[in-house]
């Protein structure tokens, strides 16, 4: 859990934007709720002194410093290359400085590492691209410190295969998220057939959080919140904490939703029925219980039934809504809540 500087900043980004994002995160709730990376993505790259060590850009005058006030903050410090030449807003990429770069970033302190493809398509071959991204990981290990690695290559060749054995914490299972209900749910939705390749320490990553930057409404950020909890997804918000409604809060930092995201048990959730717009997914969860999303993408509100048995259970099943974060009742054989359009009711039965 966490931010990243891009869906928001792009290559805006600076060492102010990132220490006004990491005081908001450690004093309005967000750190509270679980959130602890400040993740800073492309742009921050300058060019390689004589012995071919990384420098940041005059955006960022000094590296170690910024990673030393997050972790004061209590919070801690990602950072984003390619294994490429050029990152891909064409900065200067890891190609060939593997080893120097996982040294720089540990010296930095850095705790997360996004290792983004762009440009590796130019000098490797398709088939490389595990070699290629288990040599970064090797070089990370190295370094004697923990630093979480994210790739980033968009799900090609089926990485949730591959993934764990070169490293990976987490990996992109799709192209670039936007802050639309329309790419959200293709991308969200589009997981399903994923569950079985996640678990602790290795996560399907469906991309970034778009909660809170303006372009889909309250309850198609809800449903985006929700079905990434279902999935278990990393969530790493990618909006402006300093700046957020309380609404926009309310929705990235909703205790008993997050909950359903990092339960102990690390299972992703999946469909478990369909009927045109309206979809039924569930989530095992540890204490035995199963977090329900019904979920319509349709053009009205509209009824969505989860039928109990679905969902291993029957006799009465005690429902509790998260979102509204009160106790529904006790129901026989199958439970049916009004959706909204775009909309996500978002439950936990047992």
């Amino acid at each position: 859990m966490g931010w990243n500087s891009w869906n928001h900043y792009g290559c805006k980004v600076s060492d102010a934007i990132v220490r006004e994002q990491a005081r908001a995160m450690a004093t309005n709730g967000m750190k509270a709720a679980g959130y602890e990376y400040v993740n800073v993505d492309d742009c921050w790259q300058g060019k390689r002194d004589a012995k071919g060590f990384i420098h940041a850009n005059g955006r960022f005058p000094d590296m170690k410093a910024l990673g030393d006030y997050i972790h004061s903050l209590g919070l801690k410090f990602g950072i984003y290359s390619s294994p490429g030449p050029q990152t891909c807003a064409k900065y200067e990429g890891s190609y060939q400085h593997e080893k120097q770069d996982a040294e720089t970033y540990a010296s930095w302190g850095v705790d997360y590492l996004k290792y983004d493809w762009c440009s590796a398509r130019r000098v490797y071959k398709p088939s490389e691209m595990p070699a290629v991204y288990k040599k970064m990981h090797e070089a990370l290990v190295a370094t004697g410190r923990p630093i979480v690695y994210s790739l980033c290559q968009y799900g090609m060749d089926r990485v949730w295969q591959w993934g764990p054995s070169v490293g990976g914490n987490l990996w992109r299972t799709t192209d670039d998220i936007e802050d639309n209900y329309t790419r959200m749910a293709f991308i969200g939705f589009g997981q399903a057939g994923l569950a079985k390749f996640a678990g602790p320490g290795h996560w399907n990553d469906p991309d970034m959080l778009e909660v809170g930057n303006g372009h889909m409404n309250a309850d198609e950020y809800r449903t985006h919140m929700s079905l990434w909890c279902i999935l278990a997804a990393p969530l790493i918000s990618g909006n402006n904490l300093a700046t957020m409604s309380q609404e926009t809060l309310a929705v990235l930092a909703n205790p008993e939703v997050v909950a359903i995201d990092q339960d102990p048990a690390g299972a992703e959730g999946y469909r478990v029925s369909q009927e045109g717009p309206l979809q039924v997914w569930v989530k095992p969860l540890a204490d035995g219980s199963k977090a329900v999303g019904l979920f319509n993408g349709g053009e009205s509100a509209m009824p969505v039934t989860v039928r109990f048995k679905d969902i291993g259970l029957s006799g009465k099943v005690s429902v509790r809504d998260l979102w509204k974060r009160n106790d529904v009742g006790d129901f026989s054989g199958s439970y049916t809540a009004q959706v909204a359009r775009h909309g996500a009711v978002m439950i936990k039965v047992k």
